[in-house]
C-alpha cells in the first residue's frame, strides 16, 4: 500500500499553474466576506474600507514576496517546516509545523461546521437537534452533511492531488463568474450617493482611525496564499519554482481586488444603515436593493463555493505539513509515507479527516475559538518565514539587493504587527482577558511539548544528514539554490 522508505518518499507531481492559483485564491476568499463587510463599512466607510484592503493587500504582497523567494530556493512539501529546518534546525521546524498544523486543521473543522449553517439559509436544513453548546444548537442534519463532505474531500485528496486541484479549479472558476455577476449588478444599478460618508462609516470614527481599524484585520482575510508552498513539490514539470512564486503573488492581487469589488458593490446598492441587524449583510444588501431573493441566493451560493474552496485548500495544506514532518522523522514517520499507487500522503489525510470530523461535534462557538487560536498559529508562521529567509540569505554569503532587504523588513515588521494586534490586550483584534483562547493556546503549547518528547525516538532513528535529504531533497548542504 505504501512506498518503501529506502528512497526519499515522493508525492505525485500533478498540479499546474491554474491549480496552484485556485488553491491559493480559493483558500483566501472563503466565506468571511459574507458577514464581515458590514463591520468594514461601519468602521471605515466604503472608500476607507477599500483603501484599508489595498494597503493590507500591499503588506501581504511583501509577506508573499518572502514566501516566493524562499520557495524558489526550497520548492518542497511542507513549506514553512522546510524553511525553518534549513534556517534553524529540527526544533524550530517542529515548532512551526506543530502550530501550523493546528491552524490549518482548525479552519478545516470550522468550514465543516459552517457548511450546514450556510445551506440552512438556502433551504430548510435545521433538522433533528441533538444538543446545545454555548447556546447554539447542534443538528444531526448538519453533522451528517459535514461528515459526508469531509469524507468526499478526503477521498479526492487521497485519490490524487490532481483530482483535488481539478475540484478546486472548477469551484474557483464558478466562484469568480458568480461573483462577477452580482458585483456588476451592484455597481451598474447602485448609486454613488450610497457611498457617503466615504470615510469613517456609521461608527463615528474619523477617517484615519476607521481605516486603521479595518487595516489591522485585513491580513486575516488573506490567509490562504500560503497554501501554495505546502504543495510546491507537487508541481508539474512545466511549472518552475520561479513561476510558482509569481502565481502566489498574483493570487494575493486577485484576492485584494475581490474584496475591494465586494465592498464597492455592497456599498453602492444600499445605505449602510439599512444593514443593521442583518445576519448576512452582503446577501441582505442585494435582496433589499433589488427586491430579489434570487440575487440574495446567488450571493449565498458564492459563499457556499468559497467555503468549499477554502476547506479543500486548508485541508490539503494541513496534510502536507504533517507529511513533511513525518517524512523527516520529526514526528512519527507513518505520516510521511505516500500511497504507492496514488502518490498522496494517505496517513496524513486520514488523520486530518478524523480531526476535522471530531471538530464538527463541538459546534460553531467552540470551533470559532479554535480558529482564533489557529489564526495566531498561522501568523506565527508568517513571522517565521521572514526570519527563515533572512537567516538563509545571510548565511549564503551572496550579495542581496537593498530592495530585497527592504521588502523582507516590511514583511517582518508587518507579520510581527499581525501577531501583536492579536496578543496585546486592547489591540483591535486582541483576545479579551477572560477569553477561552488563552488557556487553549497554553494547552496547545504544552501538548506540543509532550509530542516533541514522545517523538524523540523517531527523531533519533536517522542522522541529521539523512533528515536534511528527506526534508529538503538535498544530498549535501550546498544543493539548495541560495
Amino acid at each position: 500500500m505504501f512506498k518503501k522508505m529506502n528512497e526519499r518518499p515522493q508525492l505525485q507531481k500533478a498540479i499546474g499553474k491554474l491549480g496552484f492559483f485556485s488553491l491559493a485564491f480559493g483558500s483566501m476568499i472563503g466565506v468571511g466576506w459574507l458577514t464581515g463587510v458590514k463591520g468594514w463599512l461601519g468602521d471605515a466607510g466604503p472608500v476607507g474600507a477599500i483603501l484599508a484592503f489595498l494597503l493590507g493587500g500591499t503588506l501581504m504582497l511583501a509577506i508573499g514576496f518572502c514566501y516566493a523567494k524562499v520557495m524558489q530556493m526550497l520548492p518542497v512539501s511542507g513549506g514553512e517546516v522546510a524553511y525553518a529546518y534549513k534556517a534553524f534546525g529540527t526544533g524550530e521546524s517542529f515548532l512551526i509545523g506543530w502550530f501550523l498544523t493546528f491552524g490549518y486543521l482548525s479552519v478545516s473543522a470550522f468550514e465543516a461546521v459552517s457548511i450546514g449553517i450556510v445551506v440552512s439559509y438556502l433551504v430548510p436544513f435545521d433538522h433533528w437537534p441533538l444538543y446545545k453548546i454555548d447556546g447554539t444548537t447542534v443538528y444531526l442534519s448538519h453533522l451528517l452533511l459535514a461528515v459526508g463532505l469531509t469524507t468526499l474531500i478526503a477521498f479526492l485528496n487521497f485519490r490524487g492531488v490532481g483530482m483535488a486541484t481539478i475540484f478546486q479549479s472548477i469551484l474557483t472558476s464558478l466562484l469568480v463568474l458568480c461573483t462577477a455577476a452580482f458585483v456588476i449588478a451592484g455597481i451598474t444599478n447602485g448609486s454613488l450617493s450610497n457611498l457617503e460618508p466615504m470615510f469613517g462609516g456609521a461608527e463615528g470614527k474619523n477617517g484615519f482611525t476607521g481605516v486603521l481599524a479595518v487595516f489591522v484585520t485585513v491580513p486575516f482575510w488573506f490567509v490562504g496564499f500560503d497554501t501554495i508552498p505546502q504543495a510546491a513539490e507537487e508541481r508539474t514539470d512545466k511549472v518552475s519554482a520561479n513561476k510558482l512564486g509569481q502565481v502566489l503573488l498574483w493570487s494575493i492581487v486577485g484576492a485584494t481586488f475581490f474584496y475591494a469589488a465586494v465592498i464597492l458593490s455592497v456599498a453602492m446598492v444600499t445605505p449602510l444603515g439599512s444593514l443593521e441587524g442583518a445576519a448576512l449583510p452582503t446577501a441582505a444588501a442585494f435582496e433589499k436593493a433589488f427586491e430579489s431573493p434570487l440575487l440574495a441566493q446567488l450571493v449565498l451560493f458564492v459563499a457556499l463555493i468559497g467555503l468549499l474552496t477554502s476547506w479543500n485548500g486548508f485541508f490539503l495544506s494541513g496534510t502536507r505539513v504533517l507529511f513533511a514532518m513525518g517524512r523527516g522523522h520529526i514526528i512519527h514517520p507513518a505520516l510521511g509515507r505516500p500511497h504507492a499507487r496514488f502518490g498522496t500522503p494517505a496517513s496524513a489525510i486520514l488523520f486530518a479527516a478524523l480531526v476535522t470530523i471530531a471538530g464538527t461535534f463541538l459546534g460553531k462557538p467552540a470551533v470559532l475559538v479554535l480558529v482564533n487560536v489557529g489564526s495566531v498559529c498561522i501568523a506565527l508562521a508568517f513571522f517565521g518565514v521572514t526570519l527563515s529567509l533572512s537567516a538563509i540569505l545571510l548565511r549564503s554569503g551572496k550579495s542581496i539587493s537593498l530592495f530585497t532587504w527592504m521588502l523582507i523588513s516590511i514583511a517582518m515588521l508587518g507579520s510581527l504587527l499581525i501577531l501583536l494586534v492579536m496578543l496585546i490586550p486592547g489591540s483591535p483584534a486582541a483576545f479579551p482577558f477572560d477569553a477561552w483562547e488563552w488557556p487553549i493556546l497554553a494547552v496547545l503549547a504544552a501538548l506540543g511539548g509532550v509530542v516533541w518528547v514522545l517523538s524523540r525516538r523517531q527523531r533519533g532513528s536517522i542522522t541529521e544528514e539523512e533528515r536534511t535529504r528527506l526534508i529538503l531533497d538535498e544530498q549535501n548542504p550546498e544543493k539548495a539554490m541560495l
